[in-house]
């Protein structure tokens, strides 16, 4: 690191935007990596000081009615932030690898709150015994550059309904279902929902491909917002709906419900999957060893949740090899067909993209070796991808940041990144580890 570079994260932000053009586009990347694992690392020490404080609180913290109030008091922090960082600190006593974790630098704030929450009030169906390797789980979702609170509370949401009980989640309980539609004194509508978690993949399904941005005519990129798009979409499937429901088409399917399982567990509901023999060499437990289903929207499903819909519904076969992936069908066409795309999204749940968490109806069906190449279109020359990552992926030779797509050993996609991003290009898995 230069000397200038060293002032930047070490030294005042005063008058800085005035000297930062002197440094390179990878020292100003540098210094926002090094500024951001300096603010993890103070965030860290301020937890433990707080904590030690709160344990031995003198006159002016009790005077400030919990050491929470005294930091807020002679901080910038508003009370609940205060309270949070006194309340996290309390919480990591009982958990010393969520702690150790979080001092290490490698797991954020947010995370180890989420963490730590999870494992106050774990499921009620859930051993004792198995507190430990759940809290790897959310360790390995909450660690690293990757780790986003997505996976995080996906993992969480996946182990809530691994470990059923007899008290329905929450995210199943239709009777919480309300919806409320009211006018506003303006002549307006306001409209106001809570579902459970299949409801809302049935209305997310069904508005997908009615809320995707839409390019004008002369390319210019839509420039809705989310919001709006999702108003219009609404809007549009309203209307469809009073005109004899005509869906349309999502991602090459018409908008239903997806719901991935295994076979053997759609089949006959395991153990608990924190105590199956299905673990690592090591004992370590995988994502991929969690017996529930999953819906492309909002993610997990309990076993029974899943069964009950197995009773009536249409049943899409996809067989996989022994590290998960799907076997080959029907090479011959251009396009894909309809089998290799449940087969892709099996595989790939989503765009494929280190990073991306883009559902699979927003997903195109990319030739790794393109067809005009002599390219096939068989799941070894397949990878689902989003709009943006699919035009990446189509750059000509020679421009600066050209990826490369690898079918690995476990027939599964891996991403080798291009020089000026890793100088060692070392590949980097498809973004499906935490997608269970």
């Amino acid at each position: 690191m230069s000397v200038l570079l060293s002032d930047v994260v070490s030294g005042s932000a005063v008058g800085l935007r005035g000297r930062l053009w002197r440094l390179s586009a990878a020292e100003l990347r540098a210094a926002a990596i090094e500024a951001s694992a300096e603010i993890l690392r103070l965030e860290a020490v301020r937890v433990a000081v707080v904590d030690e404080l709160s344990m031995r609180p003198d006159d002016q913290v009790i005077a400030s009615r919990g050491v929470g109030c005294w930091l807020a008091a002679n901080t910038m922090l508003q009370v609940r932030d205060g309270k949070k960082i006194a309340a996290l600190g309390a919480a990591l006593r009982p958990f010393p690898a969520v702690a150790a974790r979080f001092d290490d630098g490698d797991c954020s704030f947010e995370h180890a709150v989420l963490i730590v929450a999870f494992c106050e009030s774990p499921p009620k169906g859930m051993p004792d015994e198995a507190l430990p390797k759940c809290i790897d789980l959310l360790l390995a979702a909450a660690s690293g550059v990757e780790a986003t609170t997505t996976k995080v509370r996906n993992v969480i949401a996946t182990l809530e309904r691994i470990f059923e009980s007899d008290e329905i989640p929450p995210a199943e309980d239709v009777d919480r279902n309300e919806l409320r539609i009211a006018s506003t004194l303006n002549g307006r509508v306001v409209v106001r929902g809570d579902f459970d978690a299949l409801t809302g993949e049935m209305l997310l399904s069904a508005l997908s491909n009615l809320t995707m941005p839409t390019p004008a005519p002369d390319g210019t990129p839509d420039s809705r917002s989310a919001a709006k798009r999702t108003a219009d979409g609404f809007t549009e499937l309203i209307r469809r709906y009073l005109d004899c429901a005509k869906t349309g088409t999502d991602g090459g399917q018409r908008p239903h419900v997806n719901v991935h399982i295994n076979a053997r567990d759609l089949a006959e509901h395991r153990g608990c999957a924190a105590q199956s023999s299905d673990s690592g060499d090591d004992g370590s437990l995988e994502p991929a060893d969690l017996d529930v289903g999953h819906m492309p929207w909002l993610g997990p499903l309990s076993v029974s949740q899943t069964r009950l819909l197995g009773c009536d519904c249409f049943l899409s076969t996809v067989l996989l090899d022994g590290h998960g992936a799907p076997l080959d069908a029907k090479p011959g066409k251009r396009l894909v067909t309809a089998e290799q795309r449940v087969a892709l999204i099996a595989r790939d749940k989503g765009c494929a993209f280190p990073g991306c968490t883009c559902v699979p109806a927003w997903t195109d069906a990319h030739h790794i070796r393109h067809w005009a190449n002599g390219g096939p279109t068989v799941m070894n020359n397949l990878v689902l991808l989003c709009r943006s990552h699919h035009r990446l992926m189509h750059r000509k030779s020679g421009f600066v940041g050209k990826w490369v797509i690898r079918i690995g050993v476990d027939n599964k996609p891996w991403f080798i990144p291009p020089p000026s991003i890793d100088p060692q290009q070392h590949p980097r898995p498809a973004n499906t580890t935490f997608k269970t």
